[in-house]
Parts: structure tokens; C-alpha cells; sequence
């Protein structure tokens, strides 16, 4: 059975154009830096681990993969540079893996949690709302009832466009305006949800990072609040990062990570950078699976994250 067996060959497609900036950034310069050479050694893996470093794939990640590489190297005595692209891919999976990424293949949810609540996190720009919309659809698509929660309301725009997300993918957006108490609105879209008998609830919550503290405690109140109609509430805090800043979205993963208790991550806009490689060192760094990609515009481009296939699809 091949990686792809589980995927169709559309989404196979739609993967490998999404990822088609960062393979040819990353996977271009690899196979350049080991032309003329039979065997890995220590230009090869110097030559690798400036291609990772300035792929985004982060400092302390890359000396990890290029020490996995050296042990095997040094296990196997000699070791082609035919060799290396299936080590690398080997080596990348088994991180993400111990990192508990996602190998999921459709957008399932727990049966055993219901209402299933997620809380998204993260600065404006990122794609946040988009990113719940496109959840939204999915989630609908699977046949699950949702409803979304607009507790971003430091903003009105945010309210208004998830409201337009939730008119495209019509499904219900519970929402008090600009300058209500987020932790009402989520309040209000949780006991609506229980009420309803929804499946999953989405709460978009206030992107905005300038004063840490006060996130803070805006996020734990909304969890508090949450908790009274649904006792472990919110089941996963989903962090959404735009993976074409790079270094940046590591920054702000260390940010949110620092304010609440995030368990799952999307990153965003694959498809217009070459620094897809920051998502196999935000996962490594936090040790936080990485649940959501994004490769595209339309809804259908937010894929659930599948170590496989993205591996293999920056080496294809």
C-alpha cells in the first residue's frame, strides 16, 4: 500500500502544488549540493544543514536531523548520496511522528465528546477566521453539525467576516458585535451548541498580542466561562500561524504557547512560500502536533496534516 493509498488523487495533486515553492527551495538546493558526490559525508551534511537552517526548518531542529543522519551514517559505514533523500524523509517523519503530528486522513472528530469545542488562537493576518471557515466547511462536508462563536469582538471586522464565512458555508455564527464580552459570546455558542445538539463549536478569539498579560486572562476567562456548560471545554486550542514568515511564526508560538495551553496547530499559506520547512520545526520545537495545512484558496485547500504525505510530497 502506498503513502498516497488513503488520499485521492486530487488532494495528492493539490499537496504537491501547495508545497511546490518549498520543494523546489529546499529539495532544488539538495539535489545541486550533492552533484558529483557518491557517498554523504562531511561536505554533504554541512551542505544540508545550511539548506535546512535556511529553509526555516530552525537551528536546533536541523543539528537534530543531521545527528540522526551522522548515527546512520556512521552505522552503515558507507552510505550513498542516492541514499539520502529516502534517510531524510525517514528521519523527518520519525520526528514529526514523536511530536504526535497528525496522521489522520478526513476531518474525524473524538465520538466521545460532544459538543467537541475548539478554541482558535492567533494575531490578525494569519488567517485565522479563514481558517475557521474552512473548518467550518469541512467539518459540514463530513456531515457534522457546527456552529461558530465571534468572541473576536476587539475588532469588527473580525465579526463581520465570520459572519460571511458562515452565510458561504451556512452554518450558524453566534455573535453580540464590537466591544462585547468575548466571554459572553462564548458562553452564549456553547449552550447553543448543547441546545442544538451541535457536533463541533468554533470560537474565533482576539488576534491582537501587544499586551501578553491581558490575553491571558481574556483566554483563561473564556475557557472558565466555556467550562460551565461543558466541563472540559475547550477540547483543543488551535494555534493558526502563517508559515510564510518563517522565523516569525515561531516567535509567535512562543508567544501563545507562553499565555495558554495549546494542544494543536494549522499553519497557514503554504502555497506562497518556500519556508514550508518551518512547519517540521514548529512541531519539533513545541512539541505541539501540527493538525491543519493550508495550500490554497478555495475551501477545499485546508487539509488535514498527514506526516506521510506531506514528507513525501516535498520529496516527490
Amino acid at each position: 500500500m502506498g503513502l498516497f493509498s488513503f488520499f485521492s488523487k486530487e488532494k495528492k495533486q493539490d499537496l504537491d502544488k501547495g508545497l511546490e515553492k518549498t520543494r523546489e527551495n529546499v529539495f532544488g538546493k539538495l539535489s545541486k549540493a550533492i552533484v558529483g558526490k557518491s557517498k554523504v559525508d562531511d561536505e554533504v551534511l554541512d551542505n544540508l544543514e545550511e539548506i535546512l537552517v535556511t529553509s526555516d526548518v530552525g537551528v536546533h531542529t536541523t543539528l537534530k536531523i543531521i545527528e540522526r543522519i551522522e548515527a546512520r551514517v556512521s552505522k552503515d559505514k558507507y552510505l550513498g548520496t542516492s541514499e539520502l533523500n529516502r534517510i531524510l524523509k525517514e528521519e523527518i517523519v520519525a520526528l514529526l511522528q514523536e511530536n504526535n503530528s497528525s496522521d489522520q486522513t478526513d476531518f474525524a472528530l473524538p465520538e466521545t465528546k460532544k459538543p467537541y469545542v475548539i478554541m482558535v488562537v492567533g494575531v490578525n493576518g494569519v488567517g485565522k477566521t479563514t481558517t475557521i471557515g474552512k473548518l467550518a466547511y469541512n467539518f459540514k462536508k463530513e456531515g457534522k453539525k457546527v456552529i461558530l462563536g465571534a468572541a473576536d469582538t476587539f475588532r469588527a471586522a473580525a465579526v463581520d467576516q465570520l459572519k460571511i464565512w458562515g452565510q458561504r458555508v451556512d452554518v450558524p455564527v453566534i455573535s453580540q458585535g464590537m466591544g462585547a464580552d468575548p466571554a459572553s459570546v462564548a458562553y452564549d455558542t456553547v449552550a447553543s451548541a448543547v441546545s442544538q445538539q451541535a457536533d463541533v463549536v468554533i470560537i474565533d478569539t482576539a488576534g491582537r498580542l501587544h499586551n501578553k498579560v491581558n490575553l491571558m486572562k481574556e483566554l483563561t476567562k473564556i475557557k472558565m466561562v466555556m467550562q460551565k456548560v461543558v466541563p472540559d471545554a475547550p477540547h483543543e486550542i488551535l494555534l493558526v500561524l502563517d508559515a510564510s514568515t518563517g522565523q516569525n511564526a515561531i516567535e509567535q508560538a512562543k508567544q501563545f504557547t507562553a499565555s495558554t495551553e495549546v494542544n494543536a496547530l494549522a499553519l497557514t499559506k503554504l502555497d506562497g512560500t518556500a519556508k514550508g520547512g518551518v512547519v517540521i520545526g514548529i512541531s519539533d520545537q513545541f512539541k505541539i502536533p501540527v493538525k491543519y495545512i493550508g495550500i490554497g484558496e478555495r475551501m477545499e485547500d485546508l487539509q488535514v496534516f498527514n506526516r506521510a504525505a506531506f514528507v513525501e510530497s516535498l520529496f516527490n
